[in-house]
């Protein structure tokens, strides 16, 4: 009976561990947050992969957006939500990456203690664009401007301390040249201010530069990856103007759960999602935004993001950039 009664105990001790933590996935809803309004590209993104995580996790996937403090806010809520696999984030290199680097005083989470990646969902080039009139179809003669009239040029991108803003100052470090940045609250005015002739120069994502690009509205100056985009065949990279060899520069959007999420949990969802980021309608319309889909490990997207904090800490310091 002592025997029995001793194995009984080591059942229910085994047991309720099991009982504390809820089976997951569950009839509960799965929420993404999106750091942005409705509408944008990572809007847009979190919606596609939403839906179908959704067919694949067999339960329901709501994209929630929580905008401010450049994307800061809906990170926060991700870092403070309980580690359970129920809230998550798609985070882009801005928030999740450069926005402690350029306003610590503000940005008290630390994105690599805090969440836990679960896998890179998009990566995707950024344009250089000049305004109708500019003088200059490329690269090199932009930069021949710059040095002829230092700190006549500016450019434009949405806002200080973003990725399209330490791109712009990685060209401009490795050409030594001074062109006045001139942030924007979003890329809409900015479009609409290149387009009519009041801004000089700008960075935009490629799914907002290219429909204006095509349509003669805007110049292409250049785009910031290592090869020409598909959609924009006849814009060159920077990696093609002399001096700029092997540039490569992309903004990205990563999966990230709350830090001491269940690796179990962690490993099925970047499971799911590298199978959402395989299939063939995702492919298409991540090709029609001029992105492309990610793939690898958990393990593989902490690293990158790493790399890239690394890279960017490097850029900040170096142009003095804060907020």
């Amino acid at each position: 009976m002592t025997g029995r009664i001793a194995l009984l105990l080591c059942a229910l001790a085994l047991a309720s561990p099991l009982r504390a933590q809820p089976a997951w996935p569950a009839a509960r809803p799965v929420t993404i947050i999106v750091p942005y309004s409705a509408g944008g590209s990572v809007d847009v993104t979190a919606r596609l992969v939403g839906q179908k995580l959704a067919e694949r996790l067999k339960q329901v996937v709501i994209v929630e957006n929580l905008a401010g403090a450049g994307g800061a806010i809906g990170v926060n809520k991700v870092v403070n939500a309980q580690p359970d696999g129920y809230t998550l984030v798609l985070g882009a290199d801005s928030p999740i990456a450069i926005a402690q680097l350029v306003n610590p005083a503000a940005v008290k989470y630390d994105a690599l203690r805090d969440l836990a990646p679960v896998g890179l969902v998009t990566t995707a080039p950024m344009v250089l664009v000049a305004r109708p009139g500019l003088p200059a179809n490329n690269l090199a003669e932009v930069l021949k401007l710059a040095r002829q009239q230092p700190g006549k040029l500016n450019y434009a991108t949405s806002g200080v301390g973003t990725v399209l803003h330490l791109a712009m100052e990685t060209i401009k470090g490795q050409a030594q040249v001074f062109i006045t940045h001139v942030p924007y609250r979003g890329g809409a005015q900015i479009v609409t201010d290149v387009v009519g002739n009041q801004v000089d120069l700008a960075i935009l994502v490629s799914v907002t530069a290219t429909p204006n690009i095509l349509a003669h509205k805007m110049k292409g100056i250049a785009l910031t990856d290592d090869k020409r985009l598909a959609t924009l065949p006849d814009v060159p990279t920077v990696a093609e103007t002399p001096g700029f060899q092997g540039f490569d520069f992309v903004a990205w959007t990563g999966l990230f759960a709350p830090a001491h999420t269940p690796p179990a949990v962690v490993e099925r969802l970047n499971h799911e999602l590298n199978e959402v980021l395989r299939s063939d309608d995702v492919r298409a319309k991540m090709i029609e935004q001029g992105a492309i889909g990610g793939s690898g490990s958990a393990a593989e997207f902490a690293r990158f993001v790493q790399r890239e904090r690394d890279r960017y800490a490097r850029i900040v310091k170096a142009a003095n950039i804060k907020e």
